[in-house]
Parts: structure tokens; sequence; C-alpha cells
């Protein structure tokens, strides 16, 4: 039996957008390609933004492809305009390097580094910090027109409010990283979120320029809700993969609360669940559709934190809606006292930022202390709220942080 073509894989499950030529798909399905995406390094963790390039390189490298995963030590040191109205602040080579190690720990999840096809890690600012402006302008910007550049999503964005010349040099830095990794690596193929369209456009028309017809772009679609919006935020900012910056119950509540509407697009994009078994869960109706997100929420978790952390996440989760499972995962605060006023309570574990904003919530009804609705805004915590050891302070109906003396 022939083996499936990953392309068709990608395109099943939802995740292709768009593609530079239309020969690709044969291409995948008669060579071994190796591919590359790329990872800026502004942060010490992947959030959830990254989790779809994660998946559709494990996807290619179970199909025989071989993942080139970039670093943009030098392009970071830039920042990408695309997406953006403001310019992103420059980075310094320690927080950089720094990052990268960080980042090794998570890909190692998602890809196989050892094998013919297995994955590596390259940083451009191997290539980029040292490059001659001179030389550099002369033979890659020669290629380039600016009339065609500045009609590029990712620069008219910017033109409103001024876009430097700095920043200008971004696509022809990740078009040379294309290029570069065409001639080291031999790498034909540059993957990328739909937000990256005009960038990958950029280095697979480079490489074409200088005499090369096998260079190939593949966008694929980023994570949102039916509405359009991202997934991944959450009120207290992204949803990280590090467990230290989201626990692993509260990555594991984030994914069990998603909508009826996103239920297909979650498990077909960053589960490796069968499409079959996909289609199965999706179709659940009313009560039943709380399976599908439960299994969501299970196999993402166990993927991110493994097996032993989703059965803990799961277990907490239960206890707190079904009245079932162990509480002991759940987010937890030790108090030095009992005496604490509701409002420094949900201070100090994140439930507003400011007084002013914790009064609202209890004015709205939207907190709880031990399933009682708080409505008092001078209430104050004591040792009568804590009978069982611990006291549960809950906001809106999905959000509980569990108070411990």
């Amino acid at each position: 039996m022939a083996k499936e073509n990953v392309y068709d894989i990608l395109m099943e499950r939802g995740y292709i957008e768009q593609t530079t030529h239309e020969e690709l798909r044969d291409f995948l399905g008669n060579e071994s390609v190796p591919f590359y995406i790329g990872f800026d390094p502004t942060a010490d963790s992947l959030h959830i933004g990254h989790f779809i390039s994660l998946m559709v390189a494990s996807h290619m490298q179970k199909a025989g492809h071989k993942p080139i995963l970039l670093i943009g030590g030098g392009t970071a040191t830039i920042g990408d305009p695309s997406g953006k109205t403001d310019m992103r602040k420059m980075m310094t080579r320690e927080e950089i390097n720094h990052n990268v190690e960080c980042f090794k720990k998570q890909m190692s999840k998602f890809l196989n580094f050892e094998g013919e096809n297995g994955a590596i890690i390259v940083n451009n600012a191997d290539w980029l910090l040292n490059l001659n402006f001179i030389e550099f302008m002369r033979d890659i910007g020669s290629l380039f027109s600016v009339n065609k550049m500045l009609s590029a999503e990712c620069y008219k964005q910017r033109m409103e409010r001024g876009l430097t010349f700095f920043e200008l040099g971004y696509m022809l830095m990740q078009s040379y990283d294309f290029l570069k990794l065409y001639e080291d690596y031999g790498c034909k193929l540059e993957l990328g979120g739909n937000d990256q369209w005009s960038n990958i456009l950029g280095g697979v028309d480079l490489i074409r320029r200088i005499g090369h017809s096998d260079s190939f772009g593949l966008t694929f679609k980023l994570l949102t809700t039916k509405e359009g919006k991202k997934m991944g935020k959450t009120e207290k900012g992204a949803l990280w993969l590090d467990p230290t910056k989201t626990s692993p119950y509260e990555f594991y509540q984030y994914w069990r609360n998603i909508a009826d509407a996103d239920v297909k697009t979650v498990l077909s994009l960053i589960t490796f669940l069968p499409m079959e078994e996909v289609n199965r869960l999706s179709s659940l109706q009313d009560e039943k559709i709380n399976e599908a997100k439960k299994k969501a929420a299970f196999e993402i978790t166990k993927l991110i934190h493994g097996e032993e952390e989703a059965i803990k996440a799961e277990e907490s989760s239960n206890a707190l809606f079904e009245g079932s499972g162990s509480l002991d995962n759940m987010p937890t605060t030790k108090l030095d006292t009992f005496n604490i006023s509701i409002l420094d309570a949900m201070i100090m574990i994140g439930f507003a930022p400011s007084k002013g904003q914790a009064r609202t919530l209890i004015g709205q009804g939207g907190i709880t202390l031990n399933d009682t609705k708080i409505t008092d805004m001078n209430y104050q915590l004591s040792e009568a709220d804590f009978t069982q050891g611990y006291a549960i302070l809950k906001k809106g109906k999905k959000v509980f942080h569990k108070l411990e003396k």
C-alpha cells in the first residue's frame, strides 16, 4: 500500500491556507524534502501560537521529510513587522541565546532529532550578523523591487505610522535565510503561518530568480476561533507551553472550555487523533459535546506536559465541575494568615489587578467563595471559610483558585 502524501494529510486536517506552486503536492509525494519553519526567540518559552507550526512539522517528519527549525537570532534583533503597528523591541544576543535553549526542550516533544530525517536547529544569527552590507545589497537587494515590497500586507499596516528602512530589510533577510538554507542544507520548502505569506513569497522568488526551479512555500492557518479571534489568549496573557508560566491545570482548563463551534478545529489541528475520531467527536450534540472537549483537553495537555500531568489536570477539573476526582492539582496559593480581605485575596491570586477592578467584579456578581456569592466589598476571610483546610475562590463560571493556610 502506497504511503499517503503528507500534503493530503495536511489538507484533510485543515492546515493548508496557501501554496506558491500547484506542483508542491507531487513534489512532496516523490521525495524526502528538507523544509524549514522559523521561530523568533522573543520569549523564553513557546506559546500556543507556535503550536500549529510544531504540529505541521511533526506531520511532515512522520511522512519522511526533514525539519529545519530556524531560530531567528539575527532577525529578532530587528523584529518582524508582520501584523504589527509598532516597531518591536530589539533583543541582546544573551537574551536570544537563553531563549533558544528553552525552545529546544519544548520542540523535542513534537519532533525527533535523531536519524536520517532528524530535525536540526539552526540560528540565522550565524550568517546574518556578519553580513557585508555592500555585498548583501548588491547580490540580494538588487533582486527586490521596493514597489512590490511596499504592496505586501506586512508593510501596508505600518505605512501610516512610519516604516523604517531597518524594518524594510526584514523581508530581504528572511528571504536570504531561505537561500542560505537551500544552499547549505538542500532546503526546498518554507512553511509558516498565513501572516508570513509575503515574506515566504520573497524567499521562494529569490531562489527562483537566481536559477533554481525547486523552491516552494506553504502557509498554514493560524489557530483561531470561529469568530476569527486568535486562540491562546487568557486573562493572564498568552497560553505558554512552559508549566511555570501556564500550569498544566490552567492549560487543560483552557481547552476544556472552548466553544462548541471550535471543537473540530482544535481536534483537527492540535491533536493527532485520527480524522475518523475527530469527525465522530465533533459531531456530538448538546451535552455530549463535552466528551469531545474533555478528549481535546486531555490529548493536548498530554502532548505538552505528559500523560501524568494530563491525568492530574483532568482529575482536578472533574472535582470542580462534576464532584469527582482530586483538587490537589488546581492552582493553589498558601496564605500566611486566614484573616485577609476578599479584595487582597483576589489581587494576590490574579483575579484582578487592582482593588477597583476587584470591587467591580464583586459588584457584577462574578465572585464566589466556597459556592457562596460574595456581595460585601469589605468581606474579610476568616478561619470559618477554611473548614476543609482550604477555601475555593471562583471568578465567573470557569476560573477557580484554591487558598490554603
